[in-house]
C-alpha cells in the first residue's frame, strides 16, 4: 500500500477511482466471456479444466485492521489480478494446444514461461519432428 506512504498525492489518488473502478465492469464482462470459452472449447479440446480457485483468492477484506476503502481495493485487486492470471493459463493452455512455436528472438520481448518448450521460431527441422511426423 505505497499510496499511503504519499499523502501529498491523496487527491491524484481520488482523482483516478473512476478509471480504475471503471475497468471493474470490462473484467466482469471478460470473465464471463473466458469461462463460457474455457468450459466450451476445453472441453471440445479434451484439455483439463484449469481450477479457478488456484488462481482467484479473495481472503484481505477479513483483515480487521483495514479500512474499509482499503478491504475494497483488497477484494478489487485479489479479483482482477487472480482473473488475469487465470486467463493466462487458459490462453497459454490454447497456445500449447494451437501453436507452440515460440515468437521471433527479441531482447525487448518477454517470453511468457509457457512457452518454455515451444518450437523455436524458424527451426522447420523441430516443427517437423514435434508435429508433422504425428499425422503420419
Amino acid at each position: 500500500m505505497d499510496f499511503k506512504k504519499y499523502p501529498e498525492r491523496e487527491f491524484t489518488s481520488i482523482f483516478t477511482i473512476p478509471f480504475i473502478w471503471g475497468m471493474f465492469i470490462f473484467f466482469i464482462i471478460f470473465d464471463i466471456a473466458l469461462e463460457i470459452y474455457h468450459q466450451i472449447c476445453f472441453r471440445l479440446f479434451k484439455l483439463p479444466l484449469v481450477d479457478r480457485k488456484k488462481y482467484i483468492k479473495i481472503d484481505r477484506h477479513k483483515l480487521n485492521y483495514l479500512s474499509f476503502p482499503d478491504k475494497l481495493r483488497c477484494v478489487y485487486c485479489g479479483y482482477v489480478n487472480g482473473l488475469l492470471a487465470y486467463a493466462e493459463k487458459i490462453t497459454g493452455d490454447t497456445e500449447k494446444y494451437w501453436c507452440a512455436i515460440k515468437h521471433e528472438k527479441d531482447d525487448n520481448f518477454v517470453e511468457p514461461a509457457h512457452q518454455r518448450d515451444f518450437v523455436e521460431f524458424g527451426d522447420e527441422a523441430e516443427f517437423v519432428t514435434k508435429f508433422e511426423n504425428v499425422k503420419k
